[in-house]
């Protein structure tokens, strides 16, 4: 059985439903009809307006029959269709979500008398209408104006609608007793269109007051402030309020804004926008905006306390984007906005962001977090802030001004200003990795220009307020030039050296970029000459030239009118040629720049960062100066441009690096820890080996391969060996910090040498190899040219008659080991005596470590000797006159390119500990047999000749 409330309820909708389709069809269709087809702005957005009501009108009609074919539905089958199925139980929320939409279109057009405007425009239809709009109304008169009937007309049945709802569902309720399965639903129900009574009340009286306050205003402030939206909150007509230091004649507070107005002046600010300061008392409170700081001062607390909390719940109503439900604030406990919010503001005052739209993160006034920056002018900038100033990683773009490009920065930011790692493209086709401070490169970095640059340059060195100071490497691709050396003010400065394409290089002093001063220039040929030159490397002045033959001239040289260098000066031809080793003497660089200086710009930042704890935000900035091509550009790029991680992210990343150095400190862990972490490019240690590598590439690859950098490279390697334990040291002091435990001692010079050069040397020299073995390649060119020679003239023979050539005793002679037909002879035979030793030491070109080039030598004197034991029947240990002939014999069958520069690299970068025992012994015998094989004894027509290897070696 259906209950009396509900039939009451089906006749309440009925009615209403038959209302709305009333009120569509005489009084919504003729205000469309009448507001059709403005020519004015407010003509069109009051047709808006009036369209938009409909629509919600329509809507609220639609859910009312819904409503009432449930109610028929549930009194035609009581038993099948329960109370729980009735649209207005299950689905109250939605029911109430369209009558607050048709009360918010409705508000929207009191506010700005759309009803009367329509009404004008159809002024006798209206008035013969009286009649109708007074049916939809109770205890109202016919005294009112038309606009004011339709305002009636349109708010009036639906108020009692909803007061109705109310009343049948308290009812319903009361009816239906407290364990009915559908109590909560009603009850649910009835405090919904409860409070939607309290809602309407509320939107009307806003709206009436906003319309009101339209009214007061001048035309020129009502054309500036009014909306259709907007509604008033409260006005310091009301309770007063003074602004201190801004100065208002008047204060409204909007449900979207805050308004200062002063004569015809008006300062508004988004609620967004606004910070209420807390825990205020007293008659003031405090108010932050991104340009202001202001206080509302009041007569007394009262007035404060309304001001404050209005204000308070304004700026939560606008962050959450909706109005407070039933009421402003009613039955929810005073909430307090949040201080972190998200916002768009454009900058008026002058200062860093002047003229500048800011769209993002803010806090308390400022921007902070994440956000984006755009300027009238084109520059835009995206990226972190905090307290309103650009800090942590961005990207900024700033327009050139003569063409359609732009420089585009990629850098990580300090207090407003680059400062840190960045990437930064230049609409000039140059690219710069490196570091910043205040906005300028400073320190290490790497300017070069792309390949569409108009003019080619490359410079990877230091830098200081934003011009190329202290040491650094330029190259001049136009010109086939390379500079090493110092720099001041963006000029040559101090000691350089230039290196140019052709082979020829000098030394000297350099002032305002200008060379200074006697230098030296040694050409292709070793030629050395001493005194002064020209930028482009022509003899003018006095000085001194000493030729390969050893002939001396000195005196005055200077360049004629013609061609040609012209001399006048002593020719001494009496000089004995100079040793070849003192050409190779003959090195650039030693001393005028010091090893540990050169390079500070690098490890300096890793040193701050260990210093400093290995925190996780400056991690980032030792990333990036490894990347050599356009594609490793990119992605070095993408990871600056990727979304930044939190810094605990950094924090638990380094936390591993340092739990693995603590668990790996014994000798062999130790290794395979640092091997693997210099394999790393990631890790720390890693990050820095691989800028290093850039810097010794820029220094000696390419143009700058000269023979007399040698020495430049053998030193910075190894130096380059000590700044990779030191870091490794620190990293490990900071782990052991951590973990509350004591630090180690500090390392005494021999126990660090002795760690460099047989731990971390062998670990970093694969990374430098190349360019380095290319220099002692040039600098031992001759030397090994006359070896080869050697070598091919040692070919020729056949084993037999190679050993007999050699000296070595027949008895040790391994012919076991050769295979022969009836029709071969000894003589015929090459390449297999003593061949598992050849084969071994052939091995030493396949390694670069030189330890284990020692380590294969080694093997390589095992193998000799275990053949001559195998050939004797029992174990013989060779003395010096049986083993260099022997050794001369596996060299020479070795056939090994370039053996003095694979001699001389291991004998400079060998571990020190290795000096004066069997290495260094088996070292001194093959630099012995390399010496042999140069001489003029194995010239073929002197193959007669004895030699005594007994002579001192």
């Amino acid at each position: 059985m259906c209950s009396p409330e509900e039939e009451a309820l089906l006749q309440l909708e009925e009615v209403f439903s038959a209302t709305l389709d009333r009120i569509n069809s005489l009084v919504l269709q003729p205000l469309l009809k009448a507001a059709a087809e403005p020519s004015d702005p407010w003509g069109r957005e009051c047709l808006r307006l009036l369209r938009q009501l409909h629509r919600s009108s329509r809507r609220l009609w639609e859910v009312t029959r819904e409503s009432l074919h449930s109610l028929q539905e549930r009194l035609r089958h009581p038993d099948s269709f329960g109370l729980e199925a009735l649209l207005l139980l299950h689905s109250a929320d939605h029911i109430l979500q369209i009558h607050t939409e048709y009360i918010e279109s409705y508000t929207s057009c009191v506010v700005v008398n759309v009803f009367q405007k329509a009404a004008k425009r159809r002024s006798e239809h209206w008035r013969g209408q009286r009649k109708v709009l007074r049916q939809f109304l109770s205890g109202m008169g016919s005294e009112g104006s038309v606009g004011t009937l339709l305002v009636q007309a349109l708010r009036q049945p639906l108020a009692h609608h909803v007061q109705q709802y109310v009343l049948r569902l308290l009812s319903l309720g009361d009816t239906i007793g407290e364990h009915h399965p559908s109590r909560e639903l009603v009850v649910h129900a009835a405090k919904l269109f409860g409070d939607l009574q309290s809602f309407m009340r509320q939107e009307l009286d806003q709206a009436m007051a906003t319309q009101t306050l339209w009214h007061t205003l001048s035309s020129r402030l009502g054309d500036v402030l009014c909306t259709p939206t907007r509604r008033l909150l409260q006005d310091s007509q009301d309770i007063p309020v003074t602004v201190t230091p801004l100065r208002a004649e008047r204060v409204l507070l909007f449900d979207d804004s805050l308004v200062l107005l002063q004569g015809h002046s008006v300062q508004t600010f988004d609620l967004k926008l606004v910070w209420v300061e807390p825990g205020q008392d007293g008659c003031i409170f405090h108010l932050l905006t991104p340009e202001e700081k202001f206080f509302f001062c009041f007569k007394d607390p009262q007035g404060r306390v309304v001001w404050q909390w209005k204000v308070t719940q304004a700026v939560c109503q606008v962050l959450r984007g909706k109005k407070d439900f039933p009421l402003l604030g009613a039955g929810l406990k005073p909430s307090e906005p949040p201080s972190r919010r998200c916002g768009a503001y454009t900058f008026l005052a002058e200062g860093h962001f002047c003229q500048a739209t800011y769209e993002g993160e803010w806090y308390w006034g400022r921007p902070h977090g994440k956000g984006t920056l755009k300027w009238p002018d084109g520059r835009n900038h995206v990226g972190e802030f905090c307290q309103g100033l650009e800090h942590g990683f961005g990207i900024r773009l700033v327009p050139q001004a003569s063409e359609d490009k732009f420089d585009c920065y990629k850098c990580h930011w300090r207090e407003g200003s680059m400062c840190g790692y960045g990437i930064c493209e230049y609409g000039t086709g140059e690219v710069y990795k490196g570091y910043f401070q205040e906005g300028l490169r400073h320190g290490f970095g790497v300017l070069e220009s792309t390949a569409q640059a108009p003019q080619s340059c490359r410079y990877t060195g230091h830098w200081e307020k934003g011009q190329r100071s202290g040491y650094g490497i330029a190259e001049d691709s136009d010109r086939g030039e390379r500079y090493i050396g110092m720099w001041q003010a963006d000029q040559r400065h101090g000691p350089g050296i230039i290196v140019t394409q052709a082979g020829v290089c000098c030394q000297g002093t350099f002032q305002a970029d200008k060379m200074v001063g006697p230098g030296i220039l040694l050409s292709e040929d070793d030629s050395l000459y001493e005194g002064t030159f020209t930028r482009d490397l022509t003899l003018l002045g006095k000085g001194k030239v000493t030729f390969p033959n050893g002939f001396i001239l000195e005196g005055s040289f200077g360049g004629g009118t013609g061609r040609g260098l012209h001399t006048q000066g002593v020719l001494d031809t009496a000089a004995l040629p100079p040793d070849p080793g003192s050409t190779r003497k003959r090195q650039l660089g030693l001393g005028a720049f010091p090893k540990e200086s050169r390079w500070q710009g690098v490890c300096g930042p890793f040193r701050d960062f260990v210093r400093a704890g290995c925190p996780g935000d400056l991690q980032e900035a030792l990333l990036g100066f490894h990347v050599q091509n356009s594609k490793e550009l990119r992605k070095s790029q993408e990871y600056l441009c990727c979304e930044r991680t939190h810094p605990e992210d950094h924090k638990d990343g380094m936390e591993d690096v340092l739990e693995e150095l603590l668990q790996h400190r014994e000798p062999e862990a130790l290794q395979q820890c640092l091997r693997k972490a210099l394999n790393n490019s990631l890790h720390p240690l890693g990050k820095l080996l691989r800028t290093l590598m850039l810097t010794f590439q820029a220094t000696y690859a390419g143009i700058g391969t000269n023979k007399h950098l040698q020495g430049l490279a053998q030193e910075e390697v190894k130096q380059h060996a000590q700044e990779i334990w030191a870091a490794y040291r620190g990293l490990l002091q900071v782990a052991l910090q951590r973990k509350d435990q004591a630090l180690e001692e500090d390392e005494d010079a021999e126990t660090r040498d002795l760690q460099v050069h047989g731990l971390v040397l062998p670990l970093v020299l694969p990374s430098f190899y190349s360019e380095l073995f290319t220099l002692y390649l040039l600098l031992h060119e001759r030397e090994d040219s006359l070896y080869s020679q050697g070598i091919i003239n040692l070919s020729l023979f056949p084993d037999t008659k190679l050993l007999e050539f050699l000296d070595v005793q027949k008895h040790l002679w391994p012919l076991k080991d050769l295979t022969l037909t009836t029709n071969q002879r000894h003589s015929l035979v090459r390449d297999k005596c003593f061949l598992s030793a050849t084969e071994c030491l052939q091995k030493m070109i396949t390694t670069v470590n030189p330890r284990e080039k020692l380590e294969v030598l080694e093997r390589t004197y095992g193998e000799i000797e275990a053949t001559v034991s195998r050939v004797l029947g029992q174990e013989y240990k060779l003395p010096m006159d049986d083993l260099l002939p022997l050794l001369i014999y596996v060299v020479s069958r070795a056939r090994i390119q370039h053996l003095g520069a694979e001699i001389h690299l291991i004998r400079d970068m060998m571990d020190p500990m290795h000096t004066g025992g069997l290495y260094d012994f088996l070292l001194t015998a093959l630099e012995s047999c390399y010496e042999h094989i140069q001489k003029e004894d194995m010239r073929v027509d002197r193959l007669p000749r004895r030699w005594n290897f007994r002579e001192p070696w």
